[in-house]
């Protein structure tokens, strides 16, 4: 069973810049696809970025050029570099791995941009 630890949530302004970590129990390599998605209140759950094997990098039309997602397999952990932030990424961001093909989730972390 895996555990998925985020961090690093918390409020910025407009403009500024995130970065969320993921840490996993288990080796990231054993996990595909493995990413983040986001809710906001009122708002439909939205994938913003993910690995996949023999896939592209995945991210969502929205973030396109100010989010980047990576991994390091040396922590066991997944990043979401999240720069240039708009008061509409103000959500909970949660990570998430597949294992196996059995999903795991973090708990989420609140991300708020102010304008």
């Amino acid at each position: 069973q895996e555990h998925l630890v985020e961090s690093g949530g918390g409020f910025v302004q407009a403009g500024g810049s995130l970065r969320l970590s993921c840490a996993a129990s288990g080796s990231i390599l054993d996990l595909s696809p493995m990413g983040w998605i986001r809710q906001a209140p009122g708002k439909q759950r939205e994938l913003v970025a993910n690995f996949a094997s023999d896939e592209p990098i995945y991210y969502a039309d929205s973030v396109k050029g100010r989010f980047t997602i990576t991994r390091d397999s040396a922590k066991n952990t997944l990043y979401l570099q999240m720069n240039s932030l708009k008061p509409e990424d103000t959500a909970v961001y949660t990570c998430f791995a597949y294992a196996r093909q059995i999903p795991y989730w973090g708990q989420g972390t609140q991300v708020t941009v102010s304008s």
